[in-house]
């Protein structure tokens, strides 16, 4: 049987790793409290409405949830998370989108709660030393900078690695952070298809420097997959509990997200657990469809590492994949968040409310929603269907790229909106897409053989079993969530006993 998340404790050095969370004011918060913040105790509450949502304080380990009121300081929580529900008039299909927004974690990105899972089972069992060993975060940007997050909040010094060609925001927040709280920031060769080079990197700082680095792979990582499923998963069933309230009628139909690092495809689990007729779609890039047709290349859809299938990607769950051109999730992002595209909306009747939310819409954002499109495309759907989808960030890390766009294209204007809204959003088709076939799924799967045990130390026998004992694998990890949290607990208590 394998370790899927190892909670084996090192009893001394756990209670070392106490002491020092507690001379920081230091506790843990459970994916329980992160479901439901209204688990989380009184007093956190309180001292959270004197602290910024991006402050580097403790307390806001306690706002890694999707339910975090929409402030920049001194909010709580509230009973869904923020979303946009994209109108037909801009969709162009009679299916409902629900988009969650990862604005409102810290950092502006949900990737903080997916490095929070990787980090934390081994903060608590005492098998990571926050004191003498620094944190490394191999990334396509968000997860280094969710990751970099938690390290310092813990007070301990991170490495970043992402590659060169990403956002100009990621680099310049990193940097910032390194600047005051320690660590290195690594820029590998090339854009978001680039992954083994960031691995690449990952082995030659464990052979430099040994036991001193400690690896938080978002790709290999279990617990990212595991905090996408508790949470994320609940809080899209929230959501949509909520529309289904007011239309009896209402019904999931799929769930969209980017294949990324697979972590928050996890949520399509829990929600194909809770109704299994449901639709999971991953989706990629057109330019680099690795899944699609064991493609590769580059593309501009920022944050989804590609070229590779994700180990903590359940392959045999996944019904769909599209592959969406860059050209269009750029073009719609675009129109998205520049004035002219509001202007061409309202002219459509969209809501000046909505309007403002466009924001909560990033460039994989975009592609999710595009995603979303062309399987209600596919597969005919009605205004009584569903979908769900979220965006990793928002558009607030995306400015410098709508900067680029003007200089290389010029002011977008209200016709030039008009055109790209009709031939990048409502001119949408069903190609470049499968519906998986067991055959289909299988070659997906076999691509992790490649990457995870030629090159990074995976056995054969646990990709097998991943296929083929898929109730002790990914059923078992599905259970884990208790476990999860009781270990937390009992850190809890010993930060009170030390």
């Amino acid at each position: 049987m394998f370790d899927l998340i190892d909670l084996t404790i090192n009893e001394e050095k756990r209670k070392e790793v106490a002491k020092y969370a507690k001379e920081r004011g230091i506790k843990i918060p459970t994916l329980a409290q992160m479901k439901d913040p209204s688990k989380i105790p009184a007093d956190v509450k309180e001292k959270l409405k004197d602290v910024g949502l991006w402050d580097i304080n403790p307390i806001n380990l306690y706002r890694i949830s999707w339910k975090n009121e929409p402030k920049d300081k001194g909010g709580l929580y509230q009973d869904l998370p923020n979303f946009i529900e994209i109108p037909s008039e801009v969709s162009g299909i009679k299916a409902k989108i629900l988009f969650m927004s990862g604005k409102y974690f810290p950092t502006g990105c949900h990737k903080v709660g997916a490095s929070y899972a990787c980090l934390v089972p081994r903060l608590v069992t005492g098998q990571f030393d926050p004191e003498t060993q620094e944190a490394v975060w191999p990334s396509t940007g968000n997860y280094c900078r969710g990751g970099a997050y938690n390290a310092a909040l813990l007070g301990c010094k991170s490495i970043a690695i992402l590659p060169e060609n990403m956002s100009r925001e990621r680099f310049d927040w990193l940097q910032d952070l390194i600047d005051t709280y320690g660590g290195e920031i690594f820029a590998t060769t090339g854009s978001e298809s680039n992954v083994k080079e960031i691995y690449d990197k990952t082995w030659e700082l464990l052979d430099e420097r040994g036991d001193g680095v400690v690896i938080f792979n978002q790709f290999g990582e279990l617990g990212n997959h595991l905090w996408h499923y508790e949470v994320t998963g609940e809080a899209m069933n929230d959501l949509f509990l909520s529309f289904k309230a007011k239309n009896e009628n209402a019904n999931l139909f799929g769930v969209n997200l980017n294949s990324g690092s697979g972590g928050s495809l996890g949520a399509g689990d829990k929600l194909k657990d809770l109704y299994p007729n449901i639709k999971i779609t991953a989706s990629e890039a057109l330019q680099c469809p690795t899944l699609l047709d064991n493609g590769f290349g580059d593309h501009r859809i920022e944050g989804i590492g590609d070229k590779h299938v994700p180990w903590v990607h359940n392959v045999k769950n996944t019904d769909v994949v599209t592959a969406i051109d860059d050209e269009d999730a750029v073009s719609f992002f675009r129109i998205l968040n520049d004035p002219a595209g509001h202007e061409y909306f309202r002219s459509l009747g969209v809501d000046e409310e909505t309007i403002s939310k466009f924001q909560y819409i990033g460039i994989s954002g975009a592609a999710n929603i595009i995603s979303a499109i062309k399987v209600a495309k596919y597969f005919e759907v009605t205004e009584n269907d569903y979908f769900v989808t979220v965006g990793t960030d928002s558009a607030v890390m995306y400015q410098s790229r709508l900067e680029e766009y003007e200089a290389e294209r010029g002011k977008l204007d209200l016709e030039q909106a008009k055109l790209d809204h009709h031939v990048h959003v409502l001119g949408i088709k069903t190609d470049n897409m499968i519906e998986l076939r067991y055959t289909d799924k299988k070659r997906i799967h076999n691509l992790k053989y490649y990457t995870w045990v030629e090159q990074q130390g995976k056995s054969a026998e646990e990709l097998n079993a991943q296929w083929y004992d898929y109730d002790n694998y990914w059923t078992r990890l599905h259970k884990m969530g208790p476990d999860f949290d009781r270990v937390i607990d009992e850190f809890n208590a010993l930060i009170d006993e030390v």
